[in-house]
């Protein structure tokens, strides 16, 4: 075999090996494909007993759940939000900014190609279909006018049962087949919702500190699950805005961060039970990772 060949070859062999790494070990994703295995059940929810509030769940959420455009320093998710439900986010962090009778979708400056009336319908056909689950919404505004979010967002539910918009913490089945909203801040429908997160700690210049930070986080998630709130981690994060991490995008910082979490939560496997999280939200979670986190509901 002459030279030449030899390399092409050897190249093309490597080149397999990193795919067939890559997709065995499925907890960062930035291919907007999704490919389910064959036996994998979407509604996951449904194993969950009706009497167990939804403060006690584990919830597999998507951070900034639409940004799909804007390049590097924008792009949050591969994912259509279609097949992020069905691959089992069940939480969808979504900010708005109004402009005349409409709720567009955006990050930072950058259009997101959708509306929130289209995001709801999604939603809306998704829960039709699989009626044991529930999708839970985090609505934050972009608006110069914050009050006027809440206005539009309920002129768009309108009387749908479908929706819970109450402050009372519910169970499974009061929730099944239907959209909950969650408030904080100006946003005022829906469960009373906790953050993790401190200041400042989304801003990554050093991705070791921040495994140390979701530590932190998620032992804070622990301690507050299973009361009258939601409780939320991101362990997303950028560089973008410092000096030292100038190149980490959010992309890059879930390369790293994603694979480690996945090693990180399957520690607790052996529990029984196993601890509570709440909401888990994350940048380009990749299949095995969103299952490793449904899967912290054992009791």
């Amino acid at each position: 075999m002459k030279a030449g060949h030899k390399c092409l070859l050897f190249h093309h062999i490597v080149l397999s090996v990193i795919v067939l790494c890559h997709g065995q070990n499925l907890f960062f994703n930035d291919n907007g494909n999704l490919i389910l295995p064959g036996s994998y059940n979407i509604p996951w929810m449904a194993s969950i007993q009706n009497f167990r509030t939804l403060s006690l769940i584990t919830i597999p959420g998507t951070h900034d759940s639409l940004a799909l455009h804007g390049g590097p320093l924008a792009k949050c998710q591969a994912f259509s939000l279609k097949n992020q439900l069905r691959a089992g986010i069940r939480f969808l962090d979504l900010k708005v900014f109004e402009l005349g009778d409409t709720l567009y979708v955006m990050h930072g400056v950058m259009y997101q190609r959708t509306t929130l009336k289209e995001v709801l319908d999604t939603v809306r056909a998704f829960l039709s279909e699989y009626n044991t689950e529930a999708v839970l919404i985090r609505v934050r505004s972009e608006s110069f006018e914050k009050d006027m979010v809440n206005r539009m967002v309920q002129s768009l539910i309108g009387n749908d049962q479908h929706v819970w918009v109450n402050s009372g913490m519910p169970t499974m089945g009061q929730v099944r087949g239907k959209i909950v909203f969650l408030q904080k801040s100006t946003f005022t429908l829906g469960i009373p919702l906790i953050e993790t997160n401190g200041k400042g700690s989304s801003k990554v210049t050093d991705v070791e500190n921040k495994d140390k930070t979701i530590i932190n986080q998620l032992s804070q998630a622990i301690e507050a699950c299973g009361g009258d709130n939601a409780v939320m981690t991101y362990t997303s994060g950028t560089g973008f805005g410092t000096f030292w991490g100038m190149f980490l995008t959010p992309g890059r910082v879930a390369e790293k961060v994603n694979p480690w979490l996945n090693q990180y939560l399957r520690q607790f496997y052996p529990n029984q039970p196993r601890p509570c999280f709440g909401v888990i939200a994350m940048d380009f979670p990749g299949f095995d990772l969103i299952q490793t986190v449904i899967n912290l509901n054992s009791w």
